[in-house]
Parts: structure tokens; C-alpha cells; sequence
């Protein structure tokens, strides 16, 4: 799916984003809440206010977790596999959500990155999420 020059295009601009991680994920988190309402109801326990320390914290988890899938992306599954356990027997996240999710994600990457997200990265980074989504869905089956 990816090929080795987007591979390492992926993993170094992840390697990049750490150091603003809970910017980063705190702005696709609140898009999601924003734009897909629904989200929310896996939220209700948290402060998911622009800005407040749930969001943020939240945020970095995640993008951190991005993170570490794209330094060995075939190794997806084997690296995610406890967030698919979590995700899909505890929390009982609605899968489509990660999808909704990736969307916001690219958003989010195009506004912090500005004229660095070109559409190589875009395109990219937009197989990376779906397949980072796809990983995270599987424990539905």
C-alpha cells in the first residue's frame, strides 16, 4: 500500500510532530467533537473544552500512538494491537469513528503544516491514517 519513500516521508514528519503532539492532537479531537457531535458520548467523562488539559492530554496519546505505528508501519498490527483491544472490547468505540477521525487528523496536519503538507504528503499521510484506522477496526470482525 505504502511504498519505502512514502514510508520513510511518513515516519520522519511523525518524528517532527512529537514535540507538539498535544497541539496537534488536541486540534483533531476537537474537530471531531465539533463537526461529528456523535463522538462525544465516548467523551462525557472528560473536560473536551478548546484547550483544557482532558483534550490536550487526550490529543498527545494519540498522536503519539500514530507516532510509534509509522516507525515500522508493517508492523502496524503487532504495535496496535493492545489499542485494538482497548478501542474495540472496553471502550467500545464505534469503528466508523476512526475513519471520522483520520479526516480530522488530515485537516488538523494541513493547517499546522501549512505549504509543508504538500500533496505527497497529503496523499501519504491520508493511506497512512486509513490504514492505521483499518488496524484499530480489526478486532470488529
Amino acid at each position: 500500500m505504502l511504498r519505502d519513500k512514502e514510508k520513510k516521508l511518513i515516519r520522519e514528519l511523525w518524528e517532527r510532530l512529537i514535540p507538539v503532539a498535544e497541539d496537534i492532537g488536541s486540534d483533531a479531537l476537537l474537530r471531531m467533537l465539533v463537526t461529528f457531535p456523535g463522538t462525544k458520548t465516548y467523551f462525557s467523562h472528560l473536560d473536551i473544552r478548546p484547550r483544557s488539559a482532558h483534550l490536550r492530554s487526550h490529543g498527545k496519546k494519540i498522536v503519539l500512538a500514530i507516532a510509534e505505528g509509522a516507525k515500522d508501519i508493517s508492523q502496524l498490527t503487532v504495535t496496535l494491537a493492545p489499542l485494538q483491544i482497548l478501542h474495540a472490547y472496553q471502550l467500545r468505540i464505534t469503528p466508523s469513528n476512526f475513519k471520522l477521525f483520520s479526516h480530522c487528523m488530515l485537516v488538523a496536519l494541513a493547517c499546522f503544516l501549512g505549504e509543508d503538507f504538500t500533496p505527497v504528503t497529503h496523499a501519504a499521510m491520508d493511506k497512512y491514517l486509513s490504514a492505521f484506522a483499518a488496524v484499530l477496526a480489526e478486532k470488529y470482525r
